[in-house]
C-alpha cells in the first residue's frame, strides 16, 4: 500500500492551511487504498536554508535536515495544502521543499490550493517547482475560496462539491504513486 503525506503548507500563526489540511486527511482516512499522514512542516522548526552543500548532492550536516529528510522518504506520495500568498506558494513550504532533493524524485504530487482566487497561482507555482524535482504532479486539484469556503476569511466552513474534487485528486495521487513505486 502506498504512503500519501498530506503537508500543511504554512507556518503563520493563526494560519487557515492546518483547518484545511485536518479536513483532507480525514477525508483520506476513509479511504482503504493508502495510507496517510499529516505532516506540519512548522513541526520541523526548518530555518531558511542553512545547508552548505546543494541538496542533490544528499550531503546533510544539519540535524533538523536529517529529520526533515527521513520523514519526506518515507512517502510514495504528497498532496501539498497551500495558501496563495501574492500570486505563489508560501515561502515556509517552498523552503521546506528546498531542503531536499533526492527525497522527492519519482514520486506524485497533488494540491489542495485556496486564497481569493482558490490558490489557484499557489498550485502553479509549486507544479514548476514539482517539475524540477522529478515529481509527477496530477492533473485533478482542489481550489478553495476565502469568499465562499471561509467565514470571514478564517472559519473553514467548504462546500460539499468539493468532496468530489478530494476524492479525484486523491485517487489519481494514489495510483500514480503507485506506478512510479515501481520505478524507485
Amino acid at each position: 500500500m502506498v504512503k500519501i503525506a498530506i503537508i500543511i503548507g504554512s507556518t503563520r500563526p493563526g494560519r487557515n492551511s492546518e483547518a484545511v489540511a485536518k479536513w483532507v486527511y480525514e477525508l483520506a482516512k476513509k479511504r482503504t487504498d493508502a495510507d496517510f499522514e499529516l505532516v506540519d512542516i512548522a513541526d520541523f522548526n526548518l530555518p531558511l536554508l542553512d545547508e552548505p552543500v546543494p541538496p542533490a548532492m544528499g550531503q546533510y550536516s544539519k540535524e533538523h535536515t536529517k529529520v526533515w529528510s527521513a520523514k519526506i522518504a518515507s512517502f510514495d506520495g504528497y498532496v501539498f495544502v497551500t495558501p496563495e500568498y501574492n500570486h505563489a506558494t508560501t515561502g515556509a513550504l517552498k523552503n521546506a521543499i528546498d531542503y531536499l532533493y533526492n527525497e522527492w524524485n519519482n514520486k506524485a504530487a497533488g494540491f489542495v490550493g485556496f486564497g481569493s482566487a482558490g490558490g489557484t497561482r499557489a498550485v502553479e507555482n509549486l507544479r514548476l517547482i514539482m517539475a524540477e524535482l522529478q515529481v509527477a504532479d496530477v492533473r485533478a486539484q482542489v481550489g478553495l475560496s476565502l469568499f465562499t469556503d471561509f467565514e470571514n476569511y478564517s472559519v473553514f466552513k467548504p462546500a460539499e462539491h468539493h468532496l468530489g474534487s478530494v476524492s479525484a485528486m486523491l485517487d489519481q495521487v494514489i495510483l500514480w504513486s503507485g506506478a512510479l513505486k515501481a520505478i524507485r
